[in-house]
């Protein structure tokens, strides 16, 4: 696992050495990063469900200029950081090990804008995670749902509406925004059938 793109572009990261973590692939990584090209450089990001922090310094590496990572595993939450010293990012971050649904403002930032959420892919009620994690979302932000491909993404879910759905291999993304504009435009893009 490598970061794609920016000032850490061909970095390895470090990934877990036990089983149930499931990391995004760097294609899809890729795939959600090219879709959201001009809403990182100065953005404030959360990432939930981080993992091995892949999301959150890959938005680090395109110009994100604050990254709330949020991991309730404490092997995970230990790897975000091993990953971050491996990157040279002393800045610009915080990593919390929390359960997600249960924070009330996550890293003292009070809105977001740009949430990116990697749930587990079976056992997430996905509206509800949705749901929880849009308080937290700027007016103009930018909520992201990777799932499994499987699994239909909930249209609406608090007050966002789904505005696009791309597919890659067992895998989907699904974005959500609060203009209820976008919703009634919402696609379904195949990067890999």
């Amino acid at each position: 696992m490598r970061i794609i793109s920016g000032r850490f572009k061909g970095r390895r990261l470090k990934t877990p050495a036990w089983a149930g973590l499931r990391p995004t692939s760097d294609r899809l990584r890729e795939t959600l990063f090219n879709i959201l090209a001009g809403q990182v450089d100065g953005a404030v990001v959360l990432d939930g469900y981080a993992g091995t922090g892949a999301l959150g310094i890959e938005a680090l590496s395109r110009g994100a200029s604050h990254v709330v990572f949020v991991e309730q595993d404490r092997r995970a939450a230990a790897l975000i950081g091993e990953n971050l010293r491996h990157c040279g990012i002393a800045e610009g971050c915080a990593i919390i090990r929390a359960d997600i649904g249960r924070l009330s403002q996550p890293g003292g930032v009070r809105l977001f804008d740009l949430i990116l959420l990697d749930p587990p892919y079976e056992g997430v009620d996905l509206e509800a995670t949705v749901g929880r994690a849009a308080r937290w979302l700027s007016v103009a932000g930018v909520l992201v749902l990777e799932h499994a491909r499987r699994r239909v993404s909930p249209p609406n879910a608090g007050d966002l509406a789904r505005s696009r759905v791309v597919h890659s291999g067992d895998s989907a993304l699904s974005f959500y925004r609060r203009d209820s504009a976008d919703a009634s435009t919402a696609g379904d893009d195949r990067a890999n059938s």
